[in-house]
């Protein structure tokens, strides 16, 4: 059991190394405003855009996870992702990549069973 009790948090190299990127780039652009330069701003933007990309990235060479709590034997934030190169159903990423995995299949219903019926 983890600090946070028995469920996913979400951490994964993906999201930790995008998360980095993003706060540099804001603290670039946060001084740059605070100095008035005009070309740290945009570094700072350009930082941050690149915080998104490498996400993006990791997640699609599988060192992200897909939506929802992952299975225990899979919330280490060091463990890859099994289905992370095939695509995620429901997920923008991966559907923005071109990956469209084969729709999840609804088990089948049932028979119905033959009912009697008493009379009184």
């Amino acid at each position: 059991m983890s600090a946070h009790g028995d469920h996913d948090m979400g951490h994964t190299i993906a999201g930790w190394t995008g998360s980095v990127i993003a706060i540099l780039g804001f603290t670039v652009a946060g001084a740059a405003l605070v100095l008035g330069s005009a070309a740290g701003l945009w570094a700072g933007g350009i930082l941050t855009a690149l915080g998104a990309l490498a996400s993006w990235l990791l997640h699609l060479a599988g060192w992200g996870k897909p939506t929802g709590p992952r299975p225990p034997a899979h919330r280490h934030w060091r463990t890859p992702d099994p289905t992370g190169r095939q695509g995620h159903p429901h997920c923008l990423g991966c559907r923005l990549a071109g990956r469209t995995p084969a729709p999840i299949q609804a088990p089948a219903p049932a028979p119905a069973r033959a009912q009697r019926h008493i009379s009184a």
